[in-house]
């Protein structure tokens, strides 16, 4: 016959701690994609701005390009199709992050509701339906996992 360390409380414990887990990594993850998203949207932003200025030079005029960390001598006719089709690529991109950033915010308010997960706000107070205040290390409540 064996038992746990800290009886049948050390289970609760541990299921509210990997919520909890669960849900920072769930955090974790959207952050990362709003990031990606940011970085994406800016990397369009500067191609639109090369588009803007060689788009109306002469076609045969030479410029120059940075491919793969090195500097070629090429015509506007050669780099503007390229730059313009990066250009798309990049927004595509952006797209499906949105579509995937939309996602992970929907998954992750289910996974609030399922779990009665609140989040403290800087001065410590919780907003709950009992008015009491609640504290956590990570910022984070979790209900109990058995209702």
């Amino acid at each position: 016959m064996s038992t746990k360390a800290g009886g049948g409380d050390g289970r609760e414990q541990i299921n509210e701690q990997a919520v909890v887990n669960m849900y920072g990594t769930m955090r974790t993850e959207l952050n990362q994609i709003y990031s990606k998203i940011t970085e994406l949207e800016m990397e369009v932003s500067e191609h639109s701005l090369v588009i803007g200025a060689i788009q109306p030079l002469d076609p045969s005029r030479r410029c120059y390009r940075m491919i793969g960390g090195v500097l070629v001598e090429r015509t506007i006719r050669e780099v503007l199709p390229a730059v313009q089709r990066n250009k798309a690529g990049l927004e595509e991109v952006v797209l499906r992050l949105n579509e995937a950033l939309e996602k992970k915010k929907k998954d992750i308010t289910e996974f609030e509701l399922k779990y009665k997960i609140r989040i403290r706000k800087p001065d410590g107070d919780v907003k709950d339906d009992g008015g009491r205040k609640e504290w956590s290390a990570q910022g984070v409540l979790v209900g109990p996992a058995s209702d």
